[in-house]
């Protein structure tokens, strides 16, 4: 899979486009092509990549820049790196396509590969349930992301990896403002899906654009769609529903769909917006989901 087939002939990428540091480091990531393994956990909290590489048999270096602090290890004997992303969107946006850049873009030559690696990208994240059977502590797999953050409509070709039949209908049942960028909806990486299918509740997780008014919370600011949680909460096409909220997956699903890699989120439950009620003593929990997930993407290479 070739950048250049957008026309048929080799480009160079211009410095510009793709900056590459002096030490031969992605821009914002500061990691070298060589240091990027093919198994890549994504966490929002800088702090949490430490608590992963403690798993690590072995660690090759630690990185940090900004929020992006990365370590390279084994785990198993299986070769993984673990980065921050920090919160949002936006930053899923820098993170994804500087990863791509590692794997599938020559730095000396700046063209793309003639071939294709495919990275396995899991991250692991906390989330808000909405459906109530869902509990406090269980951990969700998004089979499906939904995008209410308007990043995947920069890029071409998205009706092409979207869900549109279940895009349509979810605008029709939430009667969706005419002011916010329309949503998608992809799907994970289907080896992803089947690793974590028998020991995670089944996901359609919305992305959202914020923590507060995007999320349908109300502190001292009124919402532009006030009935959002309940419209959000009775959404059901087929039997796929809405179950919870985050602010990553749609962006790490849609692109991965685009660049041609695996890619997965999967969430504990922290807070339970049916149920008014929340886990401030999240910690054990997110550490046992994040010994499940190092054991499943060992099994993936084994």
């Amino acid at each position: 899979m070739k950048v250049n087939d957008l026309k048929g002939t080799i480009m160079r990428i211009a410095e510009s486009e793709l900056i590459i540091n002096g030490d031969g480091s992605v821009f914002h990531l500061h990691l070298r092509p060589e240091e990027l393994a093919d198994n890549v956990i994504l966490v929002g909290d800088p702090g949490r990549v430490d608590m992963i590489a403690e798993y690590f048999d072995e660690k090759e270096f630690r990185h940090a820049s900004r929020e992006f602090v990365s370590v390279t290890g084994k785990y198993k004997g299986v070769r993984m790196t673990a980065l921050s992303t920090g919160i949002g969107t936006d930053n899923i946006d820098i993170v994804m396509n500087e990863l791509d850049a590692l794997a599938n873009i020559d730095f000396e030559t700046r063209e793309v590969k003639p071939q294709h690696r495919c990275l396995n990208i899991l991250r692991i994240g906390t989330s808000g349930a909405i459906q109530p059977e869902i509990p406090l502590g269980a951990f969700v797999f998004s089979h499906i992301s939904v995008g209410c953050d308007g990043l995947l409509n920069w890029y071409a070709d998205r009706d092409k990896i979207a869900l549109l039949d279940i895009e349509e209908a979810f605008k029709k049942h939430t009667d969706w403002n005419r002011h916010l960028p329309d949503p998608y909806f992809v799907r994970a990486g289907e080896k992803m899906i089947e690793k974590f299918r028998d020991c995670t509740y089944k996901g359609m997780t919305i992305a959202a654009s914020g923590f507060y008014g995007p999320q349908g919370r109300v502190l001292r600011m009124p919402l532009a769609m006030p009935d959002m949680l309940d419209t959000f909460e009775s959404f059901r096409f087929g039997d796929e529903k809405v179950t919870n909220f985050e602010m990553e997956g749609s962006a790490i699903a849609g692109i991965a769909a685009h660049l041609g890699h695996n890619a997965g989120t999967v969430c504990c439950i922290i807070a339970h917006r049916h149920h008014k009620a929340s886990n401030p003593d999240y910690k054990p929990q997110v550490r046992k989901l994040i010994e499940l997930c190092l054991d499943k993407l060992a099994e993936q290479d084994a």
